[in-house]
């Protein structure tokens, strides 16, 4: 007999967090499609191979196989969108035309807005679907290979906001059926703005061990967040409490993302990373200079935090520091690397503009 809870979830995204939130969503007894945007990701799973889950979650699982954007939200009760931040706007684009009033959009994690950009794009049709950013992901992990993940932690509890606020209690018991009571609603878009710690962390530790990430050695991501890298992101993190106070909102610190997260007690950043590493969750740190810790956190993460920075008079230094050495180290500019911001054109816009784009989203064309 089916389960009249489950529900049918088109996960937009084919990697380590899409197969992760593949597996969690599958254990709990609902229906999963992926789709990768490029088709690659998703090869052997469409041979009719299984999912092979590993480590915090174990299991086999049955998944479908979307060949387009038209065919997974065709599908879907609820879309998630698990992909790096440099393929949401392709994505967003692919999918707007076919996403349905009926249906949420999920995004893990958010990042720059782009929950602003879908906004624009769905009222472009006069579409009102909820569209609900997520601080952070599910779960983190791994990529074996196309059919395989290891799933190093399920986090406890996952920051939230919904686009328009007045869907936020809705918004969140759809994600606790789908994921567990683990979601704390935040003050809306610019609190989950604010409140991705991904960008800052991996800038610190990609900073202090960015010759072990070029030389592809295989190094404990935990242990290496010595004291002075430690202190870095400890001061990283001040940048963007004060931005948060100055807009009014309440958004997690450092530590507790770290204990909420790993699992481990407080303590200065340092040694909560030591406490990790010892206890077999430090994680596994990137193995090349071509990782997503620089090339979607600098330019969709650490840009966004110093935009409201200079919104709110809040200046982060020190992200903006991290911008820059990041893209001489490279040889690129990292601040043209986003197609997010500048599509949503938020240097035209008021402080108190953008607030209500963050509360309600943009207004409905009339059809």
């Amino acid at each position: 007999m089916a389960d009249p809870l489950a529900l049918k979830v088109g996960i937009a995204g084919a990697g380590s967090v899409a197969f992760g939130n593949a597996a969690l969503l599958a254990a709990a007894g609902h229906h999963v499609m992926l789709w990768s945007p490029s088709g690659k990701r998703t090869v052997e799973l469409a041979r009719g191979t299984s999912l092979i889950a590993e480590g915090a979650i174990e299991g086999d699982y049955q998944l479908a196989v979307a060949r387009s954007a038209e065919e997974l939200s065709g599908f879907a009760d609820v879309i998630l969108i698990a992909l790096p931040a440099y393929g949401h706007k392709l994505v967003f684009d692919a999918l707007a035309s076919h996403i349905r009033p009926d249906q949420t959009v999920l995004i893990s994690s958010h990042a720059s807005l782009g929950a602003l950009y879908l906004s624009k794009l769905l009222a472009a049709r006069g579409v009102a679907s909820p569209i609900v950013a997520w601080g952070t992901t599910a779960t983190t992990g791994r990529q074996q290979d196309m059919r395989r993940v290891l799933v190093n932690t399920v986090r406890a509890k996952i920051d939230m906001a919904t686009i328009p606020q007045r869907d936020s209690l809705k918004a969140r018991s759809l994600c606790q059926q789908l994921f567990g009571d683990r979601f704390v609603e935040r003050d809306g878009l610019l609190a989950i703005a604010l409140s991705n710690l991904n960008p800052q962390n991996h800038m610190g530790i990609a900073l202090g061990n960015m010759t072990r990430m070029e030389r592809a050695e295989v190094w404990s991501q935990g242990q290496h967040v010595t004291p002075n890298v430690g202190r870095l992101l400890e001061s990283l993190d001040e940048e963007r409490l004060a931005i948060a106070e100055s807009l009014g909102l309440s958004v997690r610190t450092i530590f507790e993302h770290f204990h909420l997260s790993f699992h481990v007690p407080i303590a200065s950043i340092s040694e909560m990373n030591q406490d990790m590493h010892s206890a077999g969750r430090g994680g596994t740190g990137p193995a090349t200079a071509d990782s997503r810790y620089v090339t979607e956190d600098v330019p969709y993460g650490l840009l966004p935090t110093v935009m409201l920075g200079d919104m709110t008079g809040r200046m982060a230094k020190l992200h903006q520091a991290g911008i820059d050495i990041f893209s001489a180290m490279y040889g690129v500019d990292f601040e043209q690397a986003n197609d997010l911001l500048p599509a949503l054109d938020l240097k035209s816009l008021s402080l108190a503009e953008l607030k209500k784009l963050a509360a309600e989203g943009f207004p409905l064309r009339s059809m």
